[in-house]
Order: C-alpha cells, then structure tokens, then sequence
C-alpha cells in the first residue's frame, strides 16, 4: 500500500524519498514517480519535515524505525513521524515516547480501504496523537486520503482500527452466512442481495463482494493473513482490557480454517468458501 501512497505524494508536488526493505520494489517506485531512492530507513529520513512508514506489523515497525540505521536515527529535531502500520496500541505509545525524548512529533495513522483506497487516493485514516502534530499532517496524509480524523492521544488510531477490524469480520461472516443460506434455499441471491441491499442489511462488503463471492473469486482485496494479524492484536487488547469479544474471536477460527483450505492470500471475503466446503463434507 505504501506504493501507490508515496506515488500520491509525489503527484501532490511534495518531494519524496523512499525506501523499501525489498530494495527493487523502491528503485521501481523511483523509476515509475518524480522521487529519489535510500538504501536505509536513516537516509530516506535525512532532513525529511515529515516521514511516513507503512510496514506489516510491530517487529516489522521496530525493524525500520529503531537502529543505528532506523528512521530515528535519521529524523531532525522538530519533524514528524507519521505511522500507517496497523499495529498494536502499545508500540503506538512506545513510538510517540521514544520520538518525545528526542524533539520529534508523532501519530499512529492506521488506514483501511485496502490496496484499491491506497490506488484510488480515497483510504480512511484514524489518527492518535497531539492536535498540533494532526493539523501539520492532515494535509499531507489527504493527498492518498479522503476521510482523516483525529481519535484522541497517540494509541487512538490504533484502537480505533482495531474497532474497525472487528466489525468487518462480523459483516463478512453474516454476510458469508446468508449468501449460503440464499443458495441453499434455492433462493437467486443476486436477486435476494438486489432486494435486502436496499434495507437495514446493506453494507459496504455487501455491495462490494457479493458478487465475487458468488464467482468464488477472492483475490479482490484485504489478504486473510494480514486480517488474521490484525485480530490477533484486537484480541490481545480486548483480553488486556477484560473485555468479551466472542464473535471476533470467532471469526478468527473461522479464518484460520479458511488458512488450512491454501487461503493465506484470499482476501476476507473467503469466509463463504470455508461454508461451501463444510457444505461438501
């Protein structure tokens, strides 16, 4: 997602550098926007007013940020650290401490939209961190965004990314649910999701994945072991917090066995062909 991200950037007449931990990937980017190329997070940091990072996860977070050759060692005084991983909230306010004692700004941005939202320059942003930071990024960030809002402390985009995961995984299982349903009844369920889209049942993964679900085609978005990631850091909050969350944990076995079908890099939608397999035994 960091691609098409950085080329809006770019487009946006912001200078940019990149780096990429699979070096062919940012000489590619380079050749393809107006940018330049490091070969260390440091150097892509060097004298940047803002650095963004969009990374897998919170090793892969730590990996590119800390070191002697991390994007902290690289950072000015008085700059801004900007984060879209979606990670935990706790290397979040690990982050905005560590950037503190050294005279740097920081928010946790975690986007959703998928690898379309980052393309088509329309992803949701939600942001943790001070107001004065979010207003000098706001702008930036609107370049490959179309909703962006500021949640609370650093933590909060994180958090409320992890509110975001939850209902999707909801949305899709119902949504899994009554297509099957619809087919086992000898229902048309182009025809049923023609109907109900137009009450209380519709959803954005309704009308978007209905009908590659139906095609049994799931290579159109959010890949189910990065979804299964981001559960993993949903439940490990919601069980720091004490809080019940038995549907998410749920869903989350639901995806592990839609893991063991060979779906690692179905998108979440797959949820149906975990039913229609269940259907065949």
């Amino acid at each position: 997602m960091g691609y098409p991200m950085a080329g809006h950037l770019s487009a946006g007449e912001y200078q940019v550098t990149v780096y990429n931990r699979t070096s062919s990937k940012a000489t590619a980017w380079a050749r393809a926007h107006k940018g330049e190329q490091a070969t260390t997070p440091a150097l892509a940091a060097k004298d940047a007013d803002i650095v963004m990072a969009c990374v897998g996860n919170d090793d892969d977070l730590r990996s590119v940020i800390l070191g002697e050759e991390g994007v902290l060692a690289g950072m000015k005084a008085g700059a801004l650290l900007v984060d879209h991983t979606t990670a935990s909230a706790d290397v979040a306010r690990q982050l905005g401490r560590l950037c503190q004692t050294k005279g740097i700004g920081f928010l946790d941005a975690p986007v959703s939209g998928g690898q379309a939202g980052a393309e088509n320059g329309i992803l949701t942003v939600m942001v943790g961190g001070q107001a004065d930071h979010f207003a000098e990024a706001e702008p930036v960030i609107s370049c490959y965004a179309r909703s962006v809002r500021l949640m609370g402390p650093v933590g909060s985009g994180q958090l409320t990314k992890m509110v975001n995961q939850i209902c999707i995984g909801g949305l899709v299982q119902a949504l899994s649910e009554g297509l099957h349903f619809a087919k086992s009844a000898g229902l048309d369920p182009h025809a049923v999701v023609d109907v109900i889209s137009k009450g209380a049942a519709q959803s954005w993964q309704m009308e978007n994945r209905y009908k590659t679900m139906l095609a049994n085609e799931y290579d159109h978005g959010f890949a189910v072991k990065w979804m299964r990631k981001d559960l993993d850091i949903v439940l490990n909050e919601a069980r720091r917090q004490g809080v019940s969350l038995p549907v998410t944990a749920l869903v989350d076995q639901f995806y592990a066995e839609v893991e063991a079908l060979g779906g690692k890099g179905w998108d979440t939608s797959s949820l149906l062909a975990r039913l229609e397999s269940l259907k065949k035994d």
